[in-house]
């Protein structure tokens, strides 16, 4: 098989990593959101088959990396993909501790309607989708985009503290809830945090430019 149809089949192979990836963001949101445990347990159950597809791209970089010996580009494309199956995979991790702490929270009393963090879980979601996009087209420009958006996905998580801490001030009883909520928020936070990281890494392949670290304006 050619270096040309062996990078061709790794695409696809983190296509598919990241789509199974979006979809448990989404499922363990709804599952908090709708108060649904069977839909978190599922999403935890279904961990170990993101792990399969993370140990599945690392090995089929190794072995493309020892058969055909890459240069240049071939051999960044084939870096970057293990990294982003890294990231991938703690995405996948944080969406299972949501999934957990709908457990939790879905057995007490509802504190409030859900309605940032649902916006969080639809930001970081098209951010997922788009840095894997960007890998695939090696489109610099919507890379770009996804680090600019995760502004947006901290000013949310800043702005459900801000709330909570308010509710938790008015009324200790909430404390317990008002905390796992919070921690929604956070994992949210970090699953927009990975996303970023892949935009990084797509622009050091296309462009050959470490960015990390850098202010916007910079990039």
């Amino acid at each position: 098989m050619s270096i040309a149809r062996e990078l061709e089949h790794l695409k696809e192979l983190v296509v598919k990593m990241s789509i199974y990836v979006e979809t448990t963001i989404k499922d363990a949101v709804n599952a908090l959101v709708e108060r649904d445990d069977e839909l978190a347990r599922k999403v935890i159950d279904g961990d170990h088959i993101i792990n399969e597809h993370d140990v599945l791209v690392d090995e089929e970089c190794i072995r493309i990396l020892a058969l055909t010996q890459p240069m240049a580009r071939d051999l960044r494309f084939i870096t970057t993909a293990m990294k982003i199956t890294t990231d991938l995979e703690r995405i996948a991790d944080n969406a299972v501790n949501i999934a957990e702490r709908a457990l939790e929270l879905n057995k007490e009393p509802l504190l409030k309607p859900y309605i940032d963090i649902p916006r969080m879980s639809r930001i970081s979601q098209r951010m997922v989708r788009d840095s894997i996009d960007s890998f695939i087209n090696g489109n610099l420009a919507m890379a770009k985009e996804v680090i600019m958006t995760d502004d947006e996905i901290d000013d949310l998580n800043e702005k459900i503290w801000k709330e909570l801490m308010g509710i938790m001030t008015s009324d200790p009883t909430t404390i317990t809830r008002a905390v796992k909520i919070s921690y929604v928020s956070k994992y949210l936070e970090r699953i927009a945090d990975h996303a970023t990281n892949i935009a990084e890494d797509v622009i050091y392949l296309v462009g050959g430019k470490i960015i990390r670290h850098l202010e916007p304006d910079q990039i």
